[in-house]
C-alpha cells in the first residue's frame, strides 16, 4: 500500500465521520441553503463535500496538466465512491480495437448459467481524466444492483488521441461484445450502452452509431452527458463555479479533445446537433440540478422524445456534476444507482420474464 493508498483511506474515513453527524450540525457546517435560479436547493450533503473540497483545497482537474490530473481523479475517487460487489468475478482483459487493443474490465455476477443482460459503460472525465480505477466502484455497483454483466471500456484519452478516437474505441468495444456476448454468459440481445459526463457523450454516440445494426444496442443510460460542445447553455454560466466541475476545467477538456474548433459541433462530438436520431434505443438520461451540463441534457432528452425515442429523464435536483461517483457517502447519488439499476433490469430482463410480468398486470387490472 503506498502513501495515496493511505491517504486516501484517512480521506474516506473522515467524510464518513463527517456525514454520520447529525443534520443540525451538516448545516451549520455547510452553511446558509444554497437556491438555483429555478428554486430549488443545493442536497445538504453535497453541499457538506464541496465546503469539505474547498477546505482541503482539492485541486481542480484543469490544474498541472493531464498526467497530475489522472492520477488526482484516481486517487480522490475512492474517497466517495460506492463500495459494495466483492462478490463478483472481476477480470482484466483486452479486445481489439482501430488503433490497437482496448483494455477492458468485465464484473460479472454470480451465474445460474443462463445467459445475462450486459452493460458497457464509458467511464466520464471530459475524455482526458477517468480510468477502469476510476470507476470500478460504480462498476461494481452497478453489476451488483442490477445483476448484470458489467463490461467498463478503457478508451483512449486526449490530448494524446483527440476525437474522434475514444469514440471509435466505444462503439468498437460494443461491437465486440453484442459478437461475443456468449463467451462471457452474456445475451447478445440485451446489450446496453451506457456512460457518464464525457462517457456519457460517448454513449449517445454508440446508440446511433449502431442503432441499425444487425443486433443494436438495446437500451442507453446516459448519465449528465456532454451533448453540445459549444458550452453556450444557462446552465454553463449559473453552476460553472463553485459546483464541482467549473467552466475552466470545461474549456480544457473541450481543447484537448476537440483542438479543432470546426469539430465542436460535429454531431459525432455533439450530439445534440445530430440530424436523426430516429431509432434509437429507448433510455434513462440523468441530469443533475446544479450542473453546468444540465440544460443540454435536458435539451437532448427532448431531442429523442421528439424523434419518437422512448426516454425517461430524471433530474436530481439538488444534485451536483459527478454525483451517482460519489454514492459512497452522497445518499443522492446512492438513489440515483438505485434508479439505473431498476432501469436496467426492467428493460433487459428476458423476454419470458417480461411476459410473465404484462401478463400479471393484466390480471391485476381485470381483478
Amino acid at each position: 500500500m503506498d502513501l495515496s493508498d493511505v491517504r486516501g483511506r484517512l480521506e474516506r474515513s473522515l467524510v464518513e465521520r463527517i456525514f454520520s453527524l447529525p443534520k443540525p450540525i451538516l448545516r451549520k457546517l455547510a452553511g446558509r441553503p444554497i437556491r438555483s435560479q429555478e428554486g430549488y436547493g443545493l442536497d445538504l450533503e453535497t453541499q457538506v463535500l464541496l465546503r469539505l473540497m474547498k477546505l482541503t483545497r482539492q485541486p481542480e482537474m484543469h490544474r498541472g496538466g493531464p498526467r497530475l490530473a489522472r492520477l488526482n481523479m484516481d486517487r480522490s475517487s475512492k474517497v466517495a465512491e460506492p463500495r459494495e460487489g466483492y462478490d463478483l468475478s472481476v477480470r482484466d482483459s483486452r479486445i481489439p480495437g482501430p488503433a490497437g487493443d482496448v483494455r477492458v474490465r468485465i464484473y460479472s455476477p454470480p451465474s445460474n448459467g443462463s445467459p445475462r443482460p450486459i452493460l458497457v459503460y464509458l467511464h466520464g472525465g471530459g475524455f482526458v481524466v477517468g480510468s477502469l480505477d476510476s470507476h470500478d466502484g460504480v462498476c461494481r455497483a452497478l453489476a451488483s444492483r442490477a445483476s448484470m454483466v458489467v463490461v467498463s471500456v478503457d478508451y483512449r484519452l486526449a490530448p494524446e488521441h483527440p476525437f474522434p478516437c475514444g469514440l471509435e474505441d466505444a462503439v468498437a468495444v460494443t461491437r465486440w461484445v453484442i459478437e461475443h456476448a456468449a463467451s462471457f454468459l452474456g445475451d447478445p440481445k440485451r446489450v446496453a450502452v451506457g456512460g457518464d459526463s464525457a462517457g456519457g457523450n460517448l454513449a449517445t454516440n454508440v446508440a446511433l452509431e449502431c442503432k441499425n445494426d444487425p443486433i443494436p444496442p438495446a437500451f442507453q443510460v446516459l448519465i449528465y452527458p456532454a451533448t453540445d460542445a459549444s458550452n453556450s447553455m444557462p446552465s454553463h454560466r449559473e453552476f460553472g463555479d463553485g459546483f464541482f466541475l467549473t467552466k475552466e476545467s470545461i474549456a480544457w477538456f473541450v481543447a484537448s479533445y476537440l483542438p479543432k474548433p470546426e469539430d465542436r459541433d460535429h454531431p459525432r462530438a455533439s450530439p445534440l446537433f445530430a440530424d436523426d436520431l430516429e431509432g434509437a434505443p429507448p433510455g434513462l438520461l440523468i441530469t443533475a440540478g446544479f450542473d453546468p451540463l444540465r440544460d443540454e441534457g435536458r435539451a437532448y432528452a427532448k431531442r429523442l422524445q421528439e424523434a419518437g425515442v422512448r426516454i425517461d429523464l430524471r433530474e436530481y435536483e439538488g444534485a451536483i456534476h459527478g454525483f451517482v461517483s460519489m454514492a459512497g457517502v452522497l445518499a443522492i447519488g446512492s438513489r440515483a444507482l438505485d434508479d439505473i439499476a431498476t432501469a436496467l433490469r426492467r428493460a433487459l430482463q428476458e423476454p419470458r420474464e417480461a411476459s410473465e410480468t404484462t401478463a400479471s398486470s393484466r390480471q391485476a387490472a381485470g381483478a
